[in-house]
């Protein structure tokens, strides 16, 4: 069907810009955002699906605030507004492409509001590709781009609005499209995916002057299956050369939680390509988002680009040190971190787990990775 954007420069299909060259079903197109002041005492979760394969586009949000979880969730029907970043009352627009992202959510019956601008501050990273092939499918192609930068706005939560000030709100986004593998750790809801040993971490974080993205999932210690990151400068500035990472090696500190995985610090060091290192001593703060509460891996079996009407919206609200819940999050988060390197402190989030036969870190196994 046409839209607007189909009067566009940029077509690179000879059909409209509501298809992809591509009729596999896990084909998406994912917006995410996160932020926190840097005291990492509150964080915020937001997301947006388009699944055009499947005619359905949903988003979430949610914030932790101290021991509580608030999670908004929303699904509808792609046509026939099929690219309208939209669900409901939440809605992201991209007012300047790499600079400026308004992501606002209306009152609602969740207790949860905002009008947050992101601002690039970083040049953005692009990752290596992303490729797996199984028993002769092709499971993942995809591609996905990173940002740092601050926010500015406010938030809401039970009436109670909170200033978000660039000088003090830090945080990420990412952009991902293509065939994106099935995650689904909804126990209630058979068949779940099955992981071999692995440990993997995803870490952003950015210092007064440059930022260092560094993604890496291994099957055993120095085995890597997926490798990328990079040192970035200032939005405009241009690219050092070798500045992408060539390895790292790490040293996780767990936390003694009763519940689930829970890193309390880590020593990464970082290769680059030009072959200098960057040594992070990481120590992780009260904040982190929980990302069950945004259907990632699955939640009460609701998947990500499942069909749930012409609009449907729920929401909840977890308390983070009931066993129950923790058995539910499991372990995926964005984890807030204060980050030292040298003389520079600086400040992000981690996502991370360690699945079973993992040749390392055996103390937290017991608990679900994902």
């Amino acid at each position: 069907m046409l839209t607007a954007q189909d009067d566009l420069i940029g077509h690179q299909l000879p059909t409209t810009f509501d298809h992809v060259g591509n009729s596999d079903p896990a084909w998406m197109e994912r917006l995410w955002y996160t932020g926190h002041p840097k005291a990492g005492d509150v964080i915020f979760d937001i997301g947006l699906g388009y699944h055009p394969n499947r005619n359905v586009m949903d988003a979430f949000a949610g914030v932790t605030i101290g021991l509580r979880q608030i999670n908004f969730r929303a699904s509808r029907r792609l046509r026939p507004n099929p690219l309208e970043t939209a669900v409901g009352p939440l809605k992201i627009e991209v007012l300047e492409g790499l600079k400026r992202h308004r992501l606002s959510l209306a009152p609602n019956e969740s207790g949860l509001s905002f009008d947050i601008e992101f601002l690039g501050t970083l040049n953005a990273h692009e990752e290596e590709p992303h490729f797996r092939r199984r028993n002769g499918r092709v499971t993942e192609h995809m591609a996905r781009g990173q940002q740092l930068g601050a926010y500015r706005g406010w938030i809401e939560v039970d009436g109670q609005r909170r200033a978000i000030e660039p000088q003090g709100w830090l945080g990420q986004r990412d952009h991902s499209w293509g065939i994106r593998a099935e995650m689904r750790t909804d126990e209630a809801h058979p068949p779940v995916t099955f992981y071999p040993p692995f440990f993997y971490a995803w870490t952003t974080v950015q210092f007064a002057n440059k930022g260092l993205h560094v993604f890496f999932k291994e099957r055993a210690p120095g085995e890597f299956i997926y490798l990328s990151g990079e040192e970035v400068l200032p939005l405009g500035e241009k690219p050092r050369a070798g500045s992408r990472m060539a390895g790292v090696s790490h040293e996780i500190q767990w936390s003694n939680d009763p519940h689930g995985q829970t890193v309390a610090s880590a020593t990464f060091d970082v290769k680059l390509d030009d072959g200098s290192q960057r040594l992070l001593s990481i120590r992780t703060l009260p904040a982190r988002y929980f990302l069950k509460g945004g259907l990632y891996g699955g939640l009460n079996g609701w998947f990500h680009g499942d069909d749930k009407g012409k609009l449907h919206v729920e929401h909840d609200r977890w308390h983070l040190e009931d066993p129950a819940t923790r058995k539910l999050a499991r372990t995926l988060c964005d984890h807030v971190i204060e980050v030292r390197m040298g003389d520079e402190v600086g400040y992000g989030i981690m996502e991370y787990g360690v699945g079973k036969g993992y040749a390392k870190y055996e103390q937290v196994q017991q608990h679900p990775p994902i």
